[in-house]
């Protein structure tokens, strides 16, 4: 492998020169940077980030704790913030921890300097209290009822909620169902308000379902339950893709129309929403958005700064499909 020297001498500069060039300093003649930089290109030059890291006190590794990453949501982050923290030669340490209180503490304990530079979180179940002892910096995800002095990106999951009913009101739906209530889960309680405030804004109620997780199977059980009842929905809004994709295949089971019948929203806009039949109608989160604005909050921690916290809202939009208007 070519080393400093070797750029040094092909260049015909000082080995401060090119590991200034390296490390991107701005103060080197335009000259030197060009003959450099062309050193580098003809020489294969690659960093020794272990040793960089080791010079700088420094893990070259960020931690990224989620709930499930069978959840295409999460597989899809994951992938995100990869990509985000590759642009800052981090490594990325994925650790899940099923939604539990139990699996998050375990994942904050695991935490510490010489493990990884710092960690992005997206906590289901923790409370302010686990957080005692943690050190490094950390960046929260998603809606979490903690008062604390840390750093948090997410969107607005009251109004993103409030959105998708006000869309299945103005279709002139009236029986708005949701699915996905969890005892346990921040997130969900967030989603739950903002159904409730939507429909209290029409002068109307709706029923809600209780999932234990959020897979396929927890939307089909429900939207059965619900399509059941003396009273079925004409419309349910679910709080993830994977509960609505398990609704549509209710519906289809008992010979339900989508949306003639009964429309669906989900949230989190898969994939696989999209090339469904009928295409599904979701709340899109700038997940991309999301990853890049979590790891320049914690690369900013890293490099040092005394900053006081930050909360970074993102953007989401509405992708109205074919489950709500055909």
């Amino acid at each position: 492998m070519a080393t400093l020297k070797d750029v040094a001498a092909l260049a015909g500069v000082s080995v401060k020169t090119v590991s200034n060039v390296v490390n991107g300093y701005a103060f080197v003649k335009p000259d030197n940077r060009r003959r450099v930089e062309e050193a580098l290109v003809a020489t294969g030059y690659r960093p020794n980030l272990g040793a960089r890291n080791l010079r700088r006190g420094r893990t070259g590794s960020l931690a990224l704790v989620v709930p499930e990453l069978g959840i295409p949501y999460f597989a899809e982050l994951a992938g995100l913030v990869l990509r985000a923290a590759r642009a800052h030669d981090w490594n990325v340490l994925i650790q899940q921890t099923l939604g539990t209180r139990e699996g998050e503490r375990e994942a904050l304990a695991a935490l510490g300097p010489h493990v990884v530079d710092g960690a992005v979180i997206s906590p289901e179940a923790l409370r302010g209290t686990d957080f005692a002892g943690v050190s490094g910096p950390l960046v929260l995800l998603g809606e979490h009822p903690l008062d604390l002095p840390l750093d948090h990106v997410g969107i607005d999951n009251v109004e993103a909620a409030r959105t998708a009913v006000r869309h299945l009101l103005d279709l002139g739906r009236r029986r708005i169902a949701a699915i996905g209530a969890h005892p346990d889960r921040a997130t969900a309680a967030q989603r739950l308000r903002g159904h409730r405030e939507a429909l209290a804004d029409a002068g109307l109620t709706g029923p809600v379902a209780s999932v234990e997780h959020y897979h396929r199977r927890d939307g089909a059980a429900a939207m059965a339950a619900l399509l059941d009842s003396p009273e079925p929905p004409d419309a349910v809004f679910c709080f993830n893709d994977l509960l609505a994709a398990g609704a549509l295949r209710a519906a289809a089971d008992r010979g339900v129309r989508v949306p003639g019948d009964v429309a669906v929203v989900g949230f989190d806009d898969d994939e696989a929403g999209a090339y469904g039949s009928p295409s599904l109608t979701t709340i899109a989160p700038d997940k991309a958005g999301i990853a890049r604005a979590a790891v320049d909050l914690l690369r900013e921690r890293v490099d040092g700064r005394d900053l006081p916290p930050r909360r970074v809202r993102t953007p989401f939009r509405l992708r109205i499909r074919e489950s709500t208007v055909g």
